[in-house]
């Protein structure tokens, strides 16, 4: 009896193995293998997009486990995303408030549809409330409204805005420098705007005249 107790011990332990639920490292690596065998490269789309950078690997994680990211691991996350942030190459921050506004109300761009040296839009109404005068708009980000003027940027080039020019910059370039996992677009540190386009997102915040600020 004992012998066919001892012989048992070997199946039993392998069928509780059978029993034993996937590691979170086996799900991820499967998900990931699914997520690589259902997309294709298409045009200008390509299926390096699956790939995760540290921030955005962090921030998943936290998700997953339904648990925000320590302080510590925010201010790390942040500090290396505010490396990346690059300021305009000729010292000034502000473009063409017009054409700021057309970036914000185009959606385009990035599609596999779309032509590599196409300009891609802003899409910034799908998120946030930008002038008065729009009526249909985003709420998953704040209201915009009159950002400059709330902020006392009455002139952007004035020492005294220096700071809320350099956030604002910042902010659009890559929003994780200032919040570890933001879901706002890193338009600049992805290339979805280039650093004229972003001047003139800056102009359409900033600018006294723009509709923005009325």
């Amino acid at each position: 009896m004992t012998k066919n107790i001892l012989m048992a011990l070997p199946l039993a332990a392998l069928l509780a193995a059978c029993s034993m639920p996937p590691s979170q490292a086996d799900i991820e690596k499967a998900t990931a293998d699914i997520m690589k065998s259902s997309f294709q490269d298409r045009g200008i789309a390509k299926v390096d997009r699956l790939q995760q950078d540290e921030a955005n690997a962090t921030c998943l994680d936290a998700d997953v486990s339904g648990k925000p990211l320590d302080d510590k691991l925010a201010k790390a996350v942040e500090a290396n995303q505010m490396k990346t942030v690059k300021w305009p190459s000729d010292g000034k921050f502000l473009g063409d408030w017009k054409e700021g506004e057309k970036i914000a109300q185009s959606g385009r761009g990035m599609t596999w549809s779309d032509k590599a040296d196409a300009a891609n839009g802003g899409n910034c109404y799908n998120c946030h409330q930008i002038s008065q005068q729009e009526i249909s708009f985003g709420t998953l980000g704040p209201s915009l409204y009159q950002y400059g003027k709330l902020r006392g940027v009455s002139d952007p080039s004035a020492a005294g805005s220096k700071a809320i020019v350099e956030y604002t910059w910042g902010k659009i370039y890559n929003s994780r420098a200032y919040n570890a996992c933001s879901q706002m677009p890193r338009f600049g540190h992805n290339g979805i705007l280039n650093e004229q386009q972003m001047k003139h997102v800056m102009a359409l915040l900033l600018d006294p005249e723009s509709p923005v600020n009325k």
